[in-house]
């Protein structure tokens, strides 16, 4: 479970940081500011949680905690960074983002989600001192 995290997190770095240079400098030209925003936005919650992804197994968790955590977060940044990308850019593609932009939210509530699984595990682990 551990190398599938490390792994998942790096991947999503990765494409972070492609995306965001993609954002501001190959749609800076063909895009509105507010557009190139919310793009940047879609990036940033990606990489906030793949570094989520990355220290999650330094952290003292069950598997079984931290496949939820992987498949919240998996689908999290999925629903709500991919579907903030397609709605940012939806003035360039023949698909219509906004049929599906109830795909955000959804996202979010699953980010919200692991960030709340993370806070109930900390505080049942008992302190030693």
């Amino acid at each position: 479970m551990n190398k599938k995290l490390v792994i998942t997190g790096s991947i999503f770095g990765f494409l972070a940081v492609l995306t965001g240079a993609f954002g501001a400098h190959g749609l800076e030209k063909l895009l509105p500011p507010d557009s190139i925003a919310t793009f940047e936005t879609g990036v940033t919650y990606q990489m906030y949680h793949a570094l989520l992804l990355l220290i999650l197994p330094t952290l003292p968790l069950t598997i079984k905690t931290k496949r939820v955590l992987f498949f919240l977060l998996l689908l999290g940044i999925l629903f709500f960074s991919g579907s903030i990308y397609g709605l940012a850019t939806n003035a360039l593609s023949f698909f219509d983002f906004k049929k599906i932009a109830l795909l955000t939210p959804l996202g979010g509530t699953l980010l919200i989600t692991a960030w709340g699984v993370l806070i109930f595990n900390f505080i049942k682990i008992k302190n030693n001192k």
